[in-house]
């Protein structure tokens, strides 16, 4: 096709790391439509600027992404809906599991938006602190700051659940 030619890669970094930035834009957003629509648009924006960014598209799509994400959580606190939770893609787990990740998507949908875009950078995509200011344009004393203020918030939430049935990881605090 006469489009192909000129978005050179595009083809192979989707198929390569569709799934994975899918699976982060579902964390981002909250459910799997809303992150599907998330990476179309954030696509999208990488096509119309596919000449400046031709040597590291990934990169662009995440830092798009995670700004689509702010810029969409702005807008719905100011119309205060709420967001409706899924499951995001993965492998099949028990019940119990499947509950515990979706209370946990509940809790990190209740942070602000910075935080919750800095706890994803930082223990889902597993970037490191340099990493993750240098998607979001921040320092690293914020992504630091943002980060402990986010886990704190997570903990204060989740005080409360009985996580009895779940195993602990050996050195692993409840």
């Amino acid at each position: 096709m006469f489009w192909r030619r000129g978005f050179d890669g595009l083809d192979a970094l989707v198929a390569e790391r569709g799934s994975a930035l899918l699976a982060t834009a579902v964390l981002l957003t909250g459910s799997r439509m809303a992150g599907e629509d998330l990476l179309q648009g954030a696509l999208e924006r990488l096509m119309r600027s596919w000449g400046r960014v031709r040597e590291d598209p990934e990169r662009y799509l995440r830092r798009t992404m995670y700004h689509l994400a702010v810029d969409q959580w702005r807008v719905r606190r100011r119309r205060s809906e709420v967001a409706l939770l899924a499951e995001p893609p993965g492998e099949p787990d028990s019940a119990d599991a499947v509950a515990l990740r979706q209370a946990l998507l509940q809790a990190l949908a209740q942070l602000p938006p910075r935080q919750r875009a800095v706890l994803v950078l930082r223990y889902w995509e597993q970037l490191s602190e340099a990493e993750a200011a240098d998607v979001l344009g921040c320092s690293v004393g914020t992504v630091k700051s943002t980060a402990s203020r986010g886990l704190s918030r997570l903990r204060e939430l989740t005080a409360t659940w009985d996580l009895q049935p779940f195993p602990v990881p050996n050195g692993a605090r409840r």
